[in-house]
């Protein structure tokens, strides 16, 4: 599985008259999420198209030495990294380079989804699945800020899966004014991943409970009836559930300080599935 990234600065109005200069994957952020099967060879390639600084990828789905694998990669140079995807799950990527933190919370953050070898136990009876990240805005590029301040905003995006789908930046209210789709009856799934860099999510879809979660994406981490999952900063999950009924159910991190600052979208609810243009309500 061949995979390249660049590493460059990319300008994303994070709220409504703010804009923050990023330093993305790609150009986004989060990253685009990478989808791989387990036992695949990861052959990946990132080109530095920042001028000034050093980028480099830690990618938390592989076993790797990281001394040689997740090293530096120099300001208008390539470099590429080849490891095994044994494990599967919903894992972060991120920037390693120090510090750490400044780069994360600038923006180089990401999911890489590897697909178990034998599925999930539900596969069959999922009927839509979309991915959903948090991460968090300090100050821009203050350190100081990014260690002992509190988050200006907490986000949630979406990633797309296929060719076509939704795909938007870490920005508040991204998934309120655009909110994902499903239809009566269906039972959904959330690749879901909190990349932080600082904060926990207490992962909550209101008006539901989650039928099945996989800690970490991972089957033998299988959990029932649920009605929040917790994700530590670098922690990932595959939630799903089933919505019974037609309106706008709203999912948040149920840190309600976090959920205030942007932690909140909307998963609307239509008798087909499609967009029948009525308001949704944020929670």
């Amino acid at each position: 599985m061949n995979v390249e990234m660049t590493a460059q600065i990319t300008n994303i109005q994070i709220a409504s008259g703010d804009a923050y200069k990023a330093w993305t994957f790609n150009g986004e952020a989060p990253g685009p999420v990478i989808v791989v099967n387990q036992g695949d060879k990861i052959n990946f390639t990132l080109k530095n198209m920042d001028p000034s600084i050093p980028h480099s990828m830690d990618m938390h789905a592989v076993h790797a030495a990281p001394s040689k694998d997740f090293i530096n990669v120099m300001p208008n140079k390539s470099g590429s990294f080849s490891y095994p995807a044994d494990n599967a799950g919903v894992f972060m990527y991120h920037c390693g380079t120090q510090p750490v933190l400044e780069h994360i919370a600038n923006g180089m953050h990401g999911m890489i989804i590897v697909k178990p070898k034998n599925g999930y136990p539900t596969d069959s009876q999922v009927d839509r699945e979309y991915v959903v990240i948090q991460n968090e805005w300090y100050k821009y590029n203050d350190i100081s800020d990014m260690t002992n301040g509190k988050p200006k905003y907490v986000v949630f995006s979406t990633k797309a899966l296929k060719q076509g789908e939704m795909n938007t930046n870490g920005t508040v209210g991204a998934l309120v004014e655009h909110p994902l789709l499903a239809k009566v009856g269906d039972k959904v799934r959330f690749y879901v991943l909190n990349v932080g860099p600082n904060e926990t999510s207490s992962f909550h879809v209101v008006g539901t409970l989650f039928d099945d979660v996989y800690l970490d994406g991972n089957p033998f981490n299988h959990l029932k009836g649920m009605q929040t999952v917790m994700l530590p900063a670098s922690g990932g999950a595959v939630v799903e559930f089933t919505v019974t009924k037609e309106g706008s159910y709203p999912f948040v991190n149920h840190q309600f300080n976090d959920a205030t600052k942007g932690a909140s979208g909307v998963l609307k609810v239509t008798k087909d599935g499609k967009d029948d243009g009525s308001m949704v309500m944020s929670h």
